[in-house]
C-alpha cells in the first residue's frame, strides 16, 4: 500500500513551521527537526535526540522520512570516482556520481527514475520512465554520499538518470532545500541543471532568476544532426531551444553550457565543428565536449583522440570557450544510467 503520509525531508522550514502549528507544537520545534533532517541528515526520527520521546512518535505518526539504501558503489582504479546505484523506497533504483576536481567534490544526482526523453546514445531511457523523483529522494542522494565519503561535498550537478525539467516542480523544491542556509547552504553558482531542451520549461526557470548554471543538451549543431539523436528535437527547433538559451542569459546573466556528446561518424567533422561554430560565436557559452561513452545496447563509438583534438582545435581557433571533459568513471559504467540498467536487467545483483 503507497503510504500517504507528508513527506517530511521535502518541506521547506516555512512549510515546517506550520505542519509544527497544525500538531500544537512550538514553531522552534521545526528549526530542530529542520537541522536534523538536513544538517545531521538523521535517517530516523528516533536520532533526534533533543526532542520528547512523545513528540518523536508523534512525527512517526505523521510523516513519512524518506531515506535511500545504496545497493551498490563501484570505485575507479583510474580516478577514484565513485558511482553509486541507491534503493528507493518503493524499490526503483537511481544512480549517483561522486568525482574529485581540483576546486572540490562534486556530485551529480539523478532526477527521474528512469527518463522519457529517448536520447538514443544514453542508457538511462532505454526502459523508459518509471516515475518522478521527490526533492527527498534527490536531496538524499547527496547526504548518503557525504555520509559514506566524510566529505563535503562543494557543487552539485542535475545530470544524471532522467530530464530535471520533465520534474519542474520538484526540481525547484529540492534546489530550494539545497540552497537553505539551515541546510547545505549551496551556493547557486555552485549548481548545474541540465536539459535536453524543454524549451517552456527554459523560459520558466529564467524567470526564477536563480545563478545556477543552465546545461543544454546539444550534441548536434543541426536539427537534421539532433533528429537523429534526440527525439525532442522533433518537438522543439534548433532556433527554438537557441532563442531561450539566449533567453536565459540575458534573465540571469549567466553563461550556458553546451553539453557536446562526440560520437564517431555521427557528429564529429569538421564541419559539424564549423556549424557548432556558428552557434557559439551568437551566445554567451561555453561549450563542453564528450567524448561519448559506449553503451552495450547501442552502436555508437568516441572518436579517436586526435578526432577529439582537432575537434577542440577548431573552436578554438574561431574563438570558442571550449573543454574536453575528463573521461571519468569509464571503468566503472560511466555513461548515465549503465549501472541501473544493469541491475534492472539482472546482470548486477545486490551486494
Amino acid at each position: 500500500m503507497m503510504d500517504t503520509r507528508p513527506d517530511i525531508k521535502s518541506l521547506t522550514l516555512d512549510q515546517l513551521k506550520e505542519e509544527m502549528v497544525k500538531m500544537g507544537e512550538k514553531p522552534f520545534r521545526s528549526g530542530q527537526i529542520y537541522e536534523w533532517l538536513h544538517g545531521k541528515w538523521a535517517r530516523d526520527f528516533d536520532e533526534m535526540s533533543n526532542l520528547s520521546k512523545s513528540l518523536r512518535e508523534m512525527l512517526k505518526e505523521r510523516f513519512r522520512l524518506v531515506t535511500l539504501k545504496e545497493v551498490k558503489m563501484q570505485q575507479s582504479r583510474a580516478d577514484g570516482t565513485r558511482k553509486y546505484l541507491f534503493a528507493l523506497p518503493d524499490g526503483n533504483v537511481v544512480e549517483s556520481v561522486w568525482m574529485q576536481y581540483h576546486y572540490g567534490n562534486s556530485v551529480c544526482i539523478s532526477s527521474q527514475a528512469g527518463c522519457r526523453m529517448g536520447c538514443r546514445f544514453c542508457a538511462s531511457t532505454l526502459d523508459g520512465l518509471a516515475r518522478n523523483l521527490a526533492p527527498s529522494e534527490m536531496l538524499d542522494q547527496i547526504y548518503a554520499i557525504s555520509r559514506q565519503t566524510g566529505q563535503r561535498v562543494s557543487h552539485v550537478v542535475v545530470m544524471g538518470t532522467g530530464e530535471p525539467l520533465d520534474n519542474y516542480e520538484n526540481l525547484l523544491q529540492f534546489l530550494s532545500l539545497l540552497m537553505s542556509e539551515k541546510g547545505m547552504n549551496m551556493g547557486q553558482r555552485n549548481i548545474t541543471v541540465s536539459t535536453c531542451g524543454l524549451v517552456p520549461q527554459m523560459y520558466r526557470l529564467a524567470d526564477e532568476k536563480l545563478q545556477i548554471t543552465l546545461a543544454l543538451s546539444l550534441h548536434g549543431a543541426t536539427d537534421e544532426k539532433r533528429k537523429k539523436l534526440m527525439p525532442i528535437a522533433e518537438v522543439h527547433s534548433l532556433q527554438e531551444v537557441l532563442a531561450a538559451c539566449d533567453y536565459y542569459v540575458k534573465k540571469t546573466g549567466r553563461r550556458i553550457t553546451f553539453e557536446y556528446s562526440l560520437i564517431r561518424d555521427i557528429n564529429d567533422t569538421q564541419e559539424d565543428a564549423r556549424q557548432l561554430c556558428a552557434i557559439a560565436r551568437n551566445l554567451n557559452c561555453h561549450i563542453n565536449l564528450i567524448p561519448v561513452n559506449p553503451v552495450k545496447e547501442r552502436s555508437f563509438a568516441s572518436p579517436q583522440r586526435a578526432g577529439v583534438d582537432m575537434f577542440k582545435e577548431i573552436l578554438e581557433k574561431n574563438g570558442v570557450n571550449v573543454t574536453v571533459r575528463r573521461g571519468l568513471g569509464r571503468d566503472i559504467d560511466g555513461s548515465c544510467g549503465q549501472l541501473r540498467r544493469r541491475y534492472v536487467t539482472g546482470a548486477v545483483t545486490e551486494i
